[in-house]
């Protein structure tokens, strides 16, 4: 069981953070919205009304006692910037940044942060992923035991839908997103009718033996 701080409650921070609860791990969110975090605190272990962007609310959290801490908000660089910048400072054991552009990647990775998602950022990486043997596009630990994925659709579940390629009970796996093939848009509705489709790109979390096995 790992320990988890999610900063930002946001569709993409939610997901994350009530996923990783569900995974039996300690997980931490703060939002400095009282609505965000009334809205999750009964999902997750703890969730706390604070604004990262100030130092103290960082230092309360005793941000050297988690395994990984994930700054899931990237409407304002600054902030996520800022927040990055003091978690370093902090001790921080890993750090997870969501950025909103490819300058907002570059200040992350010349920061130290150990892991940058850019969701929208996979056009181009289709085609490079036709060349491969494996589905998956990118991948992101979250600690030693779970991961975010990002895969095209594995040929057993192509034209079959949630329901049916059974995600939660087969592999023990949750669905977070799914990047059509067909619009290039992308898509946080998901539901056990939802059908995918060739070429399609899906983020999935879950143990890293369990998303080994979708490929197997």
């Amino acid at each position: 069981m790992g320990s988890y701080l999610v900063i930002g409650m946001g569709r993409f921070g939610s997901a994350v953070a009530t996923e990783l609860y569900q995974m039996k791990n300690d997980v931490l969110v703060v939002d400095k919205l009282e609505e965000k975090v009334s809205n999750i605190i009964n999902l997750v272990t703890n969730a706390i009304i604070g604004d990262t962007k100030d130092e103290s609310v960082l230092i309360s959290l005793d941000i050297p006692s988690f395994d990984c801490v994930i700054i899931a908000t990237a409407t304002a660089i600054e902030d996520s910037v800022l927040t990055a910048i003091m978690l370093k400072e902090m001790g921080a054991k890993m750090i997870v940044c969501k950025a909103q552009n490819e300058w907002h990647e570059k200040i992350l990775v010349q920061l130290g942060v150990d892991k940058v998602i850019r969701p929208e950022y996979i056009t181009g990486k289709r085609v490079a992923h036709s060349l491969s043997q494996k589905n998956i596009i990118e991948q992101l630990e979250l600690s030693p035991e779970y991961s975010i994925i990002e895969l095209t659709t594995p040929t057993h579940w192509i034209n079959k839908s949630i329901g049916t390629s059974d995600l939660r009970k087969k592999y023990g796996i949750t669905l977070l997103a799914i990047r059509s093939a067909k619009t290039d848009e992308l898509s946080l509705s998901i539901n056990e009718g939802t059908i995918l489709y060739e070429g399609d790109i899906l983020t999935l979390i879950g143990p890293k033996e369990n998303l080994d096995r979708i490929n197997g």
